[in-house]
């Protein structure tokens, strides 16, 4: 038995109030089918769609399907919003690397184009996702009032009153302020790194480079010198080492003619 939407106070919000606004380049575009006037409107208008649910949309992550469809007549804006909330895109980019509570977060703002309430919305919604899946959970939020009654069947959801007159600076778009997925799955899946494979080369002019007896010749050669890596020593082991043969002998001649050195020699060699 599938549990009904639990109830929940809303709370006020910028989207709740109603005001007099100037439009200009701050106020968000509103796309409608009702203002379509040439090829190009439509194709306008799948773009921000897809910036919309998707934040950004590779060549592979397009609903050619889809999209001839809403070309044609055939579907809604509002079908079209639907296909692109449970297509495998947003399966795998959204619900799976979130939780219930985080998921239900980032497709109300998407889909009403405002913030959610509290925990209380948050809580509410989970146990849809969790009972009725993601498909039920979109057509409750398709079918809700408060998207009939701001979006209908042909207007784009869009990030409603982010700028304030009163205020200096509106808030954070969603997509920056809620990103795809959070500081866990950050930790898992990382970011890439640069790695550089080879030194950087740097090009110096001609006019710039240093002439014969510039100090900055001799900067370079000191730079090398302190760079470079100290020969090994060669280690010699004593074992090896043959004393005898390395110890030079010295031979003392002495005069032929000198009896005393000549008797001192015999006498040294009778003696050894």
């Amino acid at each position: 038995m599938a549990i009904p939407l639990l109830n929940y106070s809303p709370v006020t919000q910028n989207s709740r109030v109603e005001g007099y606004e100037i439009p200009g380049d701050d106020q968000p575009k509103i796309y409608s089918t009702q203002n379509i006037l040439s090829s190009t409107d439509i194709n306008d208008l799948i773009e921000a769609a897809y910036r919309q649910i998707f934040f950004h949309a590779f060549k592979a992550d397009r609903e050619k399907f889809l999209e001839s469809q809403l070309r044609s007549n055939q579907i809604t804006v509002r079908d079209f919003v639907r296909g692109l909330l449970l297509s495998n895109t947003y399966r795998n980019s959204f619900y799976k690397m979130n939780n219930n509570y985080r998921f239900v977060e980032q497709t109300v703002q998407r889909v009403l184009g405002r913030d959610v309430y509290g925990k209380d919305e948050t809580l509410a919604w989970s146990i849809i996702v969790a009972t009725k899946g993601i498909e039920g959970f979109v057509d409750n939020l398709l079918d809700s009032e408060e998207y009939l009654e701001n979006f209908g069947d042909d207007i784009l959801p869009y990030q409603r009153r982010r700028v304030l007159p009163s205020r200096a600076a509106g808030e954070l778009p969603f997509n920056i302020k809620s990103p795809r997925y959070d500081e866990y799955y950050r930790s898992i899946l990382g970011f890439p790194k640069p790695v550089f494979q080879s030194s950087i080369r740097r090009f110096t002019p001609q006019e710039q480079q240093p002439k014969a007896g510039s100090p900055a010749l001799f900067m370079n050669m000191a730079r090398g010198l302190s760079n470079s890596q100290p020969l090994a020593t060669q280690r010699v082991s004593a074992a090896t080492v043959n004393f005898k043969s390395a110890v030079p002998y010295r031979q003392v001649n002495f005069p032929v003619n000198d009896p005393v050195a000549a008797a001192a020699v015999e006498k040294a060699k009778m003696g050894a």
